[in-house]
């Protein structure tokens, strides 16, 4: 699997419509085959900032995403948005998805 977080600092204009300007990326990347997960958060802390959480099945998944119409197009018009380049961490792992938090103590279980 292929796990990326992206964090966005988005222009103050643009930040109350950001999910909206990014909806059809957004649901064109959960459409991929590959794609397990595609998740935006809007920060408690900073309100112009946005991560993005997204992970695929393996690297031709990942591959299959960048080289994608609609990552180049999201690529070529969403930087009109950000107030400076967004920040990315993208690993590998042999996990297949989430996995339980085994530190927390559940008082049910």
């Amino acid at each position: 699997m292929i796990a990326i977080t992206v964090k966005w600092d988005v222009k103050p204009e643009y930040s109350a419509d950001f999910m909206e300007l990014t909806r059809e990326f957004t649901e064109a990347c959960r459409a991929e085959p590959g794609c397990l997960w595609f998740e935006w958060a809007r920060s408690v802390e900073t309100p112009d900032q946005y991560i993005l959480v997204e992970a695929y099945r393996d690297a031709a998944a990942g591959k299959e995403h960048v080289e994608s119409e609609h990552f180049r197009t999201a690529m070529a018009t969403q930087g009109q948005y950000a107030a400076r380049r967004p920040q990315v961490v993208s690993v590998s792992t042999e996990q297949q998805g989430w996995a339980p938090l085994g530190e927390i103590i559940m008082p049910d279980q």
